[in-house]
């Protein structure tokens, strides 16, 4: 991209307006003046140079304290043997068809598998954990209040523990503090605050390079077009796909807390940013509860009900809970960082019967085509009636069932 025949002033415009373009075409020399004796290449290096000084004292966020992870655990513990998929072979066509097949073989084993290679280095990785830590120290109960979601139909801001009725009288322990994907919808406590565009870059790179790439492995396995997902789940269509950090609290032995009821993620696919303490365990396809191992800088993504949908029962919503951690890691504070992704608020939850895979398996729905609720409605009454309805006995032991939009919704308690 060039830019050609700007007066001076239009080199100030467009340095004001779009500081970061104005910096890269001056510096790499693509910036052609109208009259070349007016204005000097280096005369626009040096205004680019001083432009960008200008834009690091206003712009740079100071360093967080740093975040420094707890020890994983040494216990003898049965973990779940899930895949690990290497997004950086995603650039070639044939590097994503083979990655599609670990991915189908990944979803129908576990529904869990770990990501590596996906953009960020561990440094970054440790900055975000930074940040998400301030979410919780910096920010002091009156100010909490201020900023706690005020929507029965949407997760924002922060949710105080014990919000949730989990079973017999037992609430949930869960603290966490949601971020929609546009990041400037709603304000956020002083703390964040420096540090907003971080969290905008963050929230378009789990967006860009970690949910859209693994979108379109899944579309491959379904044998189509690899945008068939990703057009279901743009970045800046209408929806409350956000991220969040979550709890951040000491664990402790609780004589009635037990597990967290366990149920499938209401959206589409959880990108969750491993961290070393335990808690999370996926239900085998044995039966038996396994946990999921951290791993240094990967991420760990499952899949929600609205694959479930979309993707004809190809792709079943996972099981999962969070228990108390490892004897060796009680009392220690729990982190967590997440991307949450649902399907745009209009799309209709119906299955992609165009799919020659879901032609030759069949496809299995949660109701009827003409039932089926838009991504808006389906999330609105998850959010509203978790934790708060009042859920019936079902027909497998230790199950509570309720229906939702006409879909039988089961809670494993």
């Amino acid at each position: 991209m060039d830019i050609v025949g700007l007066s001076r002033g239009h080199y100030l415009q467009l340095s004001l307006q779009d500081p970061d373009l104005f910096i890269t075409l001056a510096l790499s020399g693509r910036m052609v003046h109208e009259n070349s004796d007016a204005i000097s290449n280096m005369e626009l290096t040096s205004t680019a140079i001083r432009r960008f000084t200008q834009l690091l004292k206003l712009y740079a966020a100071p360093s967080p304290p740093p975040y420094t992870a707890p020890p994983a655990s040494k216990e003898e513990l049965e973990y779940a043997d899930l895949a690990i998929i290497d997004l950086s072979k995603a650039k070639t066509l044939a590097g994503r068809k083979a990655l599609a097949a670990e991915v189908v073989n990944a979803m129908a084993s576990h529904g869990f598998f770990y990501v590596i290679n996906h953009g960020y280095t561990q440094q970054q990785t440790t900055r975000v954990f930074s940040i998400a830590n301030l979410t919780f120290d910096d920010v002091d109960d009156e100010e909490k209040k201020v900023y706690t979601g005020q929507s029965g139909t949407v997760y924002e801001g922060y949710k105080p523990r014990q919000t949730w009725n989990i079973q017999d009288g037992v609430q949930d322990q869960i603290e966490h503090y949601n971020i929609n994907r546009n990041v400037r919808k709603r304000e956020h406590p002083q703390a964040l605050r420096p540090y907003l565009r971080e969290i905008e870059a963050f929230a378009r790179h789990n967006h860009f390079n970690v949910l859209h790439p693994i979108l379109r492995l899944l579309a491959l396995g379904l044998e189509l077009p690899e945008d068939a997902l990703v057009n279901q789940h743009k970045f800046k269509a209408v929806g409350e796909t956000s991220a969040s950090r979550a709890p951040k609290k000491k664990n402790s032995v609780q004589s009635r807390s037990g597990s967290k009821g366990t149920q499938a993620y209401i959206g589409s696919v959880t990108i969750l940013w491993s961290q070393p303490i335990g808690g999370l365990q996926i239900l085998s396809p044995d039966g038996s509860w396994r946990w999921v191992r951290h791993m240094d800088n990967a991420l760990v993504i499952n899949a929600g009900d609205v694959l479930t949908f979309l993707c004809g029962g190809f792709y079943p919503a996972t099981r999962h809970r969070v228990v108390q951690p490892p004897a060796d890691q009680v009392g220690l504070p729990r982190l967590g960082v997440f991307y949450f992704s649902m399907a745009n608020d209009d799309v209709k939850l119906v299955p992609h019967e165009n799919s020659p895979v879901l032609q030759r398996v069949g496809i299995q729905r949660l109701c009827r085509d003409e039932d089926a609720p838009t991504m808006e409605e389906w999330r609105k009454n998850r959010t509203v009636a978790y934790g708060s309805s009042q859920l019936t006995a079902g027909q497998e032991k230790g199950v509570e069932e309720e229906i939702i939009n006409g879909v039988v919704v089961k809670h494993y308690n």
